[in-house]
């Protein structure tokens, strides 16, 4: 019978496998298509996701925004924290659903305000999976850890690749980081928030149609979440079976 940290080893050769395979259409089409898409969208929305963003990357470097109420859990199986995170995001999709189906009803204004508060939960969940899976989120090499994580989530074949391998090999920079102490530099957050609008522009647009975008709102941000989900765990994963 195969054991827990088998099943996982599995688990994540088949979630790099998935990163690193080649993008199911050529770049070309699907920025040409990312284009169009963007060209529709009111500035005003990409100001706000801009500013949202920017805000966000500020508040997880050197804020206390999005602090965990959780202790810190130093003792445990890998099975037990990837029990307890499961248990916390089953929560927070719920909060995300429920925000994003209110928000849809509204329309245009509503929907607005719905990117910084999706933001808000997902940047939650990532300190949560911190201290979860027992890092300390109060220094700055870990939430630097947490925005790699986000991006590692939310962009497209290039970065994701790029995100994936600085996950991969966090602990060994940690020297380097110490040095740097956590400025923001370390993270190019235009990149960073050019990459996350065009990733969540196409839902996040039908959402602005009322009522019709309450059933958009509340299916996209539950599918965020998991897709945070998915790599927040595995990301974690590695790095507590890469250092046993």
């Amino acid at each position: 019978m195969m054991s827990y940290k088998e099943k996982v080893e599995r688990e994540l050769k088949r979630w790099e496998h998935k990163i690193n395979r080649p993008p199911s259409l050529p770049a070309g089409l699907s920025k040409r298509w990312q284009n169009k898409i963007n060209n529709k969208i009111p500035e005003k929305i990409h100001n706000i996701v801009t500013e949202s963003v920017k805000h966000m990357v500020q508040a997880t470097l050197v804020g206390s925004d999005y602090l965990s109420e959780l202790d810190r859990v130093t003792e445990a199986t890998l099975e037990e924290r990837d029990r307890q995170f499961d248990g916390r995001v089953a929560m927070y999709k719920r909060t995300a659903a429920v925000e994003g189906a209110g928000t849809g009803f509204g329309g245009i204004m509503l929907g607005l305000a719905d990117f910084p508060l999706l933001l808000t939960i997902k940047m939650k969940c990532l300190f949560d999976a911190g201290k979860i899976y027992g890092f300390n989120t109060d220094e700055p090499k870990e939430r630097l850890f947490l925005l790699h994580i986000f991006q590692l989530a939310f962009s497209k074949e290039v970065v994701k690749k790029n995100s994936l391998e600085k996950v991969k090999s966090w602990d060994e920079l940690e020297g380097v980081l110490r040095e740097e102490n956590g400025k923001s530099h370390e993270i190019d957050w235009r990149t960073f928030q050019l990459e996350y609008r065009d990733f969540i522009d196409l839902p996040k647009t039908l959402q602005l149609v009322p009522g019709f975008g309450a059933l958009v709102g509340a299916t996209a941000n539950y599918h965020y979440l998991e897709i945070l989900a998915h790599h927040t765990k595995n990301s974690f994963r590695y790095r507590l079976l890469t250092h046993e």
